[in-house]
């Protein structure tokens, strides 16, 4: 059995200073992504354009595949595949979730955009959001674990009137593969979460409508909260 140690446990080449710029450079290139995405476009053309974006930042390769999600898609879990050939509307939603490797560490970014006046996409953008700073709050001032941040994270989103989608529930990141220490997710951690270690992840779902948001961070310490 793994204990608290071996959970966050991180390598030699290891460092905060290295993890906090990968994070940056993930969140520049997930601007430029959806700078670039625009109504009409293809779904798979979107995912295309997002690895050229990334390979153009020498950061093509990724610890996970490149997800572009649009419209009915924004409903699927991480593994699933999107249903084929889905073209962004003008009144739609999408999110993107990356995550690269620059040199040996990992970035991992994710946030959901929306075009047109639909108002129930537009409370979903906000909500997710607003969910992950609520538990994000909970994490720095109150000291919860894993379990007990998605615990509140399930009825914090059912007061606001969507599903919590439990399959993107947060993970490790460190320098390439994170999964050597701990490959499980966040909401079975049964620990604090260190800063700089855990990605909390927010996905809901609209309970009749097949849309949905998503919005991911990494967990920082206080000094990097405003970066």
């Amino acid at each position: 059995m793994e204990t608290d140690i071996d959970i966050e446990a991180t390598g030699a080449n290891f460092s905060v200073a290295k993890q906090l710029d990968v994070r940056a450079r993930t969140h520049k290139a997930l601007r430029q992504i959806a700078a670039n995405i625009t109504p009409g476009m293809v779904e798979e053309d979107a995912a295309a354009m997002a690895r050229d974006v990334l390979g153009t930042m020498s950061m093509r390769k990724g610890w996970h595949r490149v997800i572009v999600r649009f419209g009915p898609n924004t409903t699927k879990d991480f593994e699933a595949k999107s249903e084929p050939g889905v073209i962004l509307g003008e009144h739609d939603i999408f999110f993107i979730d990356i995550g690269p490797i620059y040199g040996d560490t990992e970035g991992d970014a994710g946030e959901t955009f929306v075009f047109g006046d639909d108002p129930e996409h537009h409370k979903a953008k906000h909500d997710v959001r607003a969910l992950w700073d609520d538990v994000r709050n909970l994490w720095r001032d109150k000291g919860l674990t894993g379990p007990e941040l998605y615990e509140y994270a399930i009825k914090s989103a059912d007061e606001r009137g969507w599903q919590l989608n439990l399959d993107l529930s947060g993970h490790r990141l460190s320098e390439f593969p994170h999964e050597a220490h701990y490959d499980g997710s966040l909401a079975d951690a049964d620990l604090y979460p260190r800063p700089n270690l855990w990605v909390l992840e927010m996905a809901i779902r609209h309970p009749t409508r097949q849309f949905g948001a998503f919005y991911e961070d990494l967990l920082l310490d206080d000094q990097s909260f405003d970066d």
